[in-house]
C-alpha cells in the first residue's frame, strides 16, 4: 500500500478510556476537548515524503480530517500533509 502525492496514510493509536475528576469514564469518541490525535505514519505520498517524514515515525494530527480505509481487515486512516500539526 503506497499514499499518492501529499497523502499520508496512518494508523491511530488508541486512547481507550480516560476518567474525568469526577470518576466519569470517557471513550475515546467523546473526548471534544482533545483536538489532535496521535497516529504511526504508515506511508507517505511523493511530495509528503519531501518534508521530512517517515514511515513508522509518529505524528498529531487534526482528528476531524481525512476517511477511513480497510486494507486486509485493518483500518487505516488517509490524511493530507497539511493535517499534521506535531512530528515527534
Amino acid at each position: 500500500m503506497k499514499a499518492v502525492g501529499r497523502n499520508i496514510i496512518i494508523r491511530k493509536l488508541k486512547e481507550g478510556t480516560t476518567s474525568t475528576k469526577g470518576g466519569l469514564l470517557l471513550a475515546e469518541t467523546q473526548r471534544e476537548d482533545i483536538r489532535y490525535t496521535e497516529a504511526t505514519i504508515v506511508s507517505l505520498g511523493d511530495e509528503a515524503a519531501a518534508t521530512g517524514l517517515e514511515e513508522n515515525g509518529k505524528i498529531f494530527f487534526d482528528r476531524h480530517s481525512g476517511h477511513k480505509i480497510e486494507v486486509n481487515r485493518e483500518t487505516y486512516h488517509v490524511i493530507k500533509l497539511q493535517d499534521v500539526v506535531v512530528v515527534l
